[in-house]
């Protein structure tokens, strides 16, 4: 019995020295070996024999991508050189030459058609002061665009071309989005070309931000560069939830804080501009101010649930109907108001010359009054386009 585990013994040892220099000098026979490790099956597509399937595509946002960007288009603009107040005096020239050799100043940006009409939604820093505006189609289609109207207050503007068989974006519902929701934002960023970057809803009814009079912004981490503005931000299901304005930024690049309009600011703009040519709002002469939390509770109502008017415009809109300084404004029209931002937009959204109630808190009394809003004019004058 001893001797036969002594032979046993040796035979293993053999063995396994064996194994040792076979794996050290020719690794290759061990390849062919049955010690070779189980191989994976790749699962074959119907039709496709001997090539793997593609990985599957829940996640991707392709599809949203594919449905959405054919009606982003990009927007070259051109602005004719200044000419020096002196350049048409003769001695001036003599002098120091012909000074109107300036280059024409370029532009560039994004756009959405949103009807079969030709007209395309963009932003009106885009298009602002440009003598020529070029649209160019992502099927390599170009034509020259008219300006329909703008909407300084909210950086909008409404272009239109004369092509046909233009394909249209689908409206989406932003009032439906929610923090967190993924998003594509499309455009021409650097004039490079039609450009997609994905990402998610940061922020919703961002305000108070210096860009625009009336502001309720998306905000968004999906990368938006210049030239990306006036292009759209889509959901899942490419369909526009908003028109990329804005970057927050140190460097002139996207640090991921974008900010879109709307589209349920957009479309009203949209309608009123295609409609009457113009944005008419409401205004009732009023200085409101945010109610600060010493304030609110001096007043017996809760932080952020109204305006104080700390001003009344004599013989305006709101004093004829008995608006005071010192009133507490919490809804305009049944919409509750939680700070001068929606107050504003609440006021802005009303018929000119159609009452609306206004529910208040007057030393501590709850009360309604009727106003009769006036039209709002425009800080500025309007800038005539071509």
């Amino acid at each position: 019995m001893k001797r036969i585990w002594l032979l046993f013994a040796q035979s293993v040892t053999v063995l396994l020295a064996a194994l040792f220099v076979v794996a050290t000098l020719k690794p290759e026979w061990l390849n062919r070996s049955s010690l070779l490790p189980t191989l994976v099956p790749v699962v074959e597509s119907p039709g496709t024999a001997g090539a793997p399937s593609s990985l599957p595509a829940t996640n991707s946002l392709r599809a949203a991508a594919k449905a959405a960007s054919p009606a982003v288009v990009s927007i070259n603009t051109s602005k004719a050189p200044e000419n020096a107040p002196q350049s048409n005096d003769p001695w001036f020239r003599f002098f120091f030459g012909d000074q109107n050799q300036g280059q024409p100043q370029a532009g560039l940006g994004s756009g959405v058609i949103v009807s079969s009409a030709g007209y395309i939604l963009t932003n009106n820093h885009v298009i602002e002061e440009a003598d020529q505006i070029e649209v160019i189609l992502n099927d390599g289609r170009k034509a020259a665009a008219q300006v329909i109207g703008i909407d300084p207050e909210t950086d909008l503007a409404i272009l239109k071309v004369e092509l046909t068989g233009m394909p249209v974006i689908t409206l989406g519902n932003s009032d439906a989005l929610a923090i967190g929701d993924q998003v594509l934002a499309i455009g021409n960023p650097f004039g490079v070309g039609q450009t997609v970057t994905s990402g998610i809803v940061s922020a919703l009814g961002r305000t108070q931000l210096g860009i625009n009079t009336f502001e309720n912004f998306i905000q968004t981490d999906a990368a938006i560069n210049p030239g990306n503005s006036g292009g759209a931000l889509v959901d899942i299901n490419g369909h526009l939830m908003g028109i990329n304005t804005a970057i927050y930024s140190r460097s002139g690049g996207s640090m991921g804080i974008g900010f879109a309009i709307p589209t349920s600011t957009a479309r009203s703009v949209m309608d009123a501009i295609v409609r009457d040519g113009k944005v008419t709002r409401g205004w009732i002469g009023v200085e409101p101010q945010d109610l600060t939390p010493e304030l609110a509770e001096s007043f017996a109502v809760t932080p952020g649930t109204g305006v104080i008017i700390t001003g009344v415009l004599q013989n305006g809109p709101a004093a004829q109907a008995g608006i005071r300084p010192g009133d507490v404004v919490t809804h305009v029209a049944g919409k509750p108001v939680g700070n001068v931002a929606q107050l504003l937009s609440a006021v802005a959204a009303l018929t000119p010359d159609t009452q609306a109630k206004f529910d208040l808190v007057r030393k501590e009394n709850k009360l309604s009054v009727d106003i009769k809003p006036g039209k709002r004019n425009l800080p500025k004058p309007q800038a005539s386009r071509r």
